[in-house]
């Protein structure tokens, strides 16, 4: 059975905002925090004001009070060859996955993902036969009384799971540093782009600063080797730039600035694989 990934956001911390601009404005106010929050209850505080506070202490790396506001998502659909990448991630997020062990797959049949590679490169068929003689034969060592956590040996990387996680916003932003990179592995930064529109949906300012390492919100450019950031469509489409761009420029007394990053931008990171080479 084929899946594709499919991420909803789930519960949240209530006013996450409002949370994040009372954990900020403690730290530079001679207000106590009981105060702040009537300041924001009475309306003297705006929302404007909050978003503007937050944005600015973002840029300047005090994250703590990023880490006090957190956010649920259940995925579905998802690799283990993208999952067991996703949970290497262990500061400030929490999963829970489908079990291969407690849960045995019934009828012959697990879901599995299917790579646009192999579709291109005309082998979607074979890969199919495949993934259906793997179901019928763990079908066949569960009818034979092996359990399921030894018949799952032979479940491949391609098997889909389930899981639900939380994390904190502080690790939502270092996660977008990475996996919304062009060179991470396709199938994990469409997960996570998924997260950050889910996400968006709900708090449409807190997912502007939700970026790869070299978005304007973030790092600000390109620190990975040339060779990958030419293959990359904001490197190649002068997006982005690169760190030796920069340093090169200032040698020279120059100053070099890149295009913030717009939506339509941080979809080409979602698109997929660039097409196979025909032989």
């Amino acid at each position: 059975m084929e899946t594709q990934v499919d991420v909803k956001l789930l519960t949240h911390t209530p006013d996450p905002i409002r949370v994040m601009y009372v954990a900020f404005r403690t730290c530079y106010s001679k207000f106590t925090p009981q105060q702040i929050w009537a300041d924001i209850e009475s309306g003297k505080i705006t929302d404007k004001k909050m978003n503007a506070f937050i944005f600015d202490k973002i840029k300047s790396g005090h994250s703590s009070p990023r880490t006090q506001v957190y956010f649920t998502f259940a995925v579905s659909g998802l690799s283990r060859a993208a999952s067991h990448q996703l949970v290497r991630h262990n500061t400030g997020i929490t999963f829970d996955q489908q079990s291969q062990r407690y849960y045995a797959f019934k009828d012959q049949d697990f879901p599995y993902v299917v790579p646009e590679t192999w579709e291109r490169a005309g082998l979607r068929e074979e890969y199919i036969a495949f993934m259906k003689r793997v179901g019928e034969l763990y079908d066949q060592a569960l009818q034979a009384g092996v359990p399921a956590e030894d018949a799952r040996f032979l479940l491949p990387n391609a098997a889909s799971t389930n899981l639900t996680f939380t994390v904190n916003f502080e690790e939502f932003l270092h996660i977008a540093d990475l996996r919304l990179c062009w060179r991470a592995q396709w199938e994990i930064r469409h997960m996570w782009a998924k997260a950050r529109n889910a996400l968006k949906a709900e708090f449409p300012d807190l997912a502007k600063p939700i970026q790869p390492k070299c978005g304007d919100q973030r790092m600000g450019y390109c620190d990975e080797p040339m060779a990958e950031y030419l293959k990359c469509p904001l490197g190649t489409r002068r997006i982005r730039l690169h760190k030796d761009e920069i340093l090169a420029a200032a040698k020279d007394g120059r100053t070099l600035e890149s295009t913030p990053l717009n939506e339509s931008d941080l979809a080409l990171l979602a698109t997929p694989p660039a097409p196979m080479p025909v032989a």
